[in-house]
């Protein structure tokens, strides 16, 4: 019994969203143009992106050492940071929501393989990073999961399964352990109001 044969393996039509050579222009623009262009340059790299399909709000920050897969596969809201070394490895949709901080070195993977036939079988699934969410440095976001609204995924953390809305996060398998701002936090320090 064989458990992988990998030379039966065939990428499924289409897969990728765009032909083969748009893919590989994409790929030399990434390291002609977007990689080597200065930090401060912010709007050139949205623009490259939005070029190339991606749907990139106002007031993104984008670093030189980002990488997008497929960028016609990504999402990016309005005042989002995208940080040192972020992998967006977009093989199905990455939507990341407004004001969210993806930290350096974390990777979001939007596709996986069929292990169980032994052709390995490619295929993806879409990961959401809703609004107001902070994912820390050296974070891992599977295949299709979602963060909820303003939550905290902690540093070198592993989300293999939906996290909810408003809480720190920490682990492999990423876990929520507490409420991100309790709820007296809100309260006033308004003498009047206690």
């Amino acid at each position: 019994m064989k458990f992988q044969t990998l030379e039966s393996f065939e990428l499924p039509q289409g897969f990728r969203g765009k032909p083969g050579w748009y893919v590989q222009l994409w790929w030399i623009v990434e390291q002609l143009l977007f990689r080597p262009s200065p930090q401060f340059m912010y709007g050139w790299r949205r623009l490259l992106l939005r070029l190339f399909g991606a749907k990139v709000g106002r007031n993104v920050i984008l670093r030189p050492t980002v990488k997008t897969q497929f960028p016609w596969k990504v999402s990016i809201g309005d005042n989002t940071w995208i940080g040192d070394d972020v992998v967006l490895y977009s093989l199905d949709q990455i939507h990341i929501g407004n004001n969210v901080v993806v930290s350096q070195k974390s990777y979001l993977c939007a596709g996986t393989h069929n292990y169980k036939e032994p052709d390995f079988p490619i295929y993806g699934l879409p990961i959401v990073v809703e609004d107001e969410c902070w994912i820390a440095t050296d974070v891992y976001l599977a295949p299709g999961v979602t963060v909820g609204r303003g939550s905290i995924v902690g540093a070198r953390s592993s989300v293999f399964k939906d996290l909810p809305s408003g809480m720190v996060c920490i682990g492999s398998p990423a876990q929520p352990i507490k409420k991100r701002i309790a709820e007296e936090s809100y309260m006033l320090k308004d003498p009047a109001l206690v």
